[in-house]
């Protein structure tokens, strides 16, 4: 009976609170300035990648959600998938003769996002992150996520950071060649796991403007992302990594915030203006900022920190012993049709208190709670996405 080489691997979505937005390098997805993110717990949010080897495939081939996806010659699949071969290569089957030579075989990649595309999250920084740490572990490289993360940074920038659970930087490096533009781990999970996140789904609506023309449209034509490059982002990205090692909530909280609303003032200071946020997002704002003021005048701190990347979906930093009267307060403003609200932690017994009988607000779809979580994972057979013939499963 021949060997089936398969691995199959998921790995999570993050949320940036120090924001990449423009590139250097568009083919090597080289950014103009460092950026930094929570990873959010995969047991809710993930993208799951089974990889196959084998010499009788014709081409590598990738489903994603069991439909066929084209993979362009030069294009991000194609980039990573060959340096992962090329790795393989030069690290294990150079080193070892008797390796078998997975390099020269073609691949068959399935891949499942366990979150609708409709919920407004970027699936690609989850889904290209699965695809190299499964591709890794089919071929078993002996390398570190950061050297793993230069690749999945070819597919998606914010791949990169989803190489690594907890609170990951990606640093922007100063080299023409990439190879200083990595994913480096500021904190693990373990280190600050009282961070609740709670996902705000303003609206599905296809952006306006895609991120990958916003940021050279800003790149070309804003003068303040010039001085957020060279005068802000560095010393943010000290601050909040020093307030994520001190579990400092107040600086954590105004740095997210700041650099969200700089980062939609760069886009705005684009021309034309790209407007990502809507009016729901706007009042979500309002109502955390209110909801702070009253806080810090009781003397009890920042107790929520908003961010928003290129659309109009909220994303609610909070410590955990804050994030059941968030929730309410959210839902007071917003109601939510019954089963819009996925009570991922269980902060309420029966969900019946945000459970409330009543339209949602225009474009507002619902919310998600969640919270800081871990790195890739190595999963078993019994989660694999191929089926014996090297295609996918139907998934019940």
């Amino acid at each position: 009976m021949s060997t089936v080489y398969q691995a199959t691997a998921s790995a999570p979505v993050n949320i940036a609170v120090i924001k990449y937005w423009g590139k250097r390098d568009t083919k090597l997805i080289l950014p103009t300035n460092s950026s930094l993110s929570v990873t959010l717990d995969q047991d809710h949010l993930r993208s799951t990648t089974t990889s196959r080897a084998d010499p009788s495939f014709v081409k590598d081939t990738l489903w994603l959600n069991g439909k066929e996806d084209e993979i362009k010659p030069g294009g991000r699949l194609a980039t990573c998938i060959s340096e992962l071969k090329r790795l393989r290569q030069a690290t294990v089957e150079n080193e070892d003769p008797s390796a078998p030579k997975l390099s020269t075989y073609k691949v068959h990649i399935a891949s499942y996002n366990n979150f609708p595309t409709a919920a407004g999250l970027a699936s690609s920084a989850s889904g290209f992150a699965a695809l190299v740490a499964s591709l890794a572990q089919l071929y078993a490289l002996p390398v570190s996520p950061s050297t793993l993360s230069i690749i999945a940074r070819q597919g998606s920038g914010s791949a990169c950071r989803s190489l690594y659970g907890g609170f990951v930087a990606w640093q922007e490096g100063v080299l023409p060649d990439g190879s200083d533009s990595l994913a480096v781990q500021v904190a693990p999970q373990s280190h600050w796991p009282e961070i609740h996140a709670l996902i705000c789904v303003v609206s599905d609506d296809k952006k306006g403007t895609s991120s990958t023309s916003g940021m050279q449209l800003t790149v070309e034509t804003s003068t303040l992302l010039q001085h957020r490059i060279k005068a802000v982002v560095p010393q943010r990205m000290k601050d909040i990594s020093k307030a994520i090692l001190e579990k400092d909530f107040d600086t954590f909280a105004r740095i997210t915030m700041a650099d969200s609303n700089q980062f939609h003032a760069v886009a705005l200071d684009t021309e034309p203006p790209i407007f990502y946020m809507n009016d729901v997002s706007r009042a979500i704002i309002a109502v955390i900022v209110e909801y702070n003021r009253l806080s810090l005048a009781n003397g009890q701190g920042y107790k929520a920190a908003y961010t928003y990347d290129a659309g109009p979906n909220a994303v609610i930093y909070a410590e955990e012993k804050n994030i059941k009267e968030i929730i309410q307060l959210i839902v007071s403003f917003f109601p939510q049709r019954e089963g819009t609200f996925k009570d991922n932690l269980g902060v309420f017994a029966q969900g019946a208190e945000v459970n409330a009988q009543a339209a949602v607000p225009a474009g507002f779809n619902g919310l998600i709670h969640t919270r800081v979580g871990d790195g890739p994972r190595a999963l078993g057979e019994e989660e694999a996405l191929l089926g014996p013939e090297g295609t996918p499963k139907t998934l019940a």
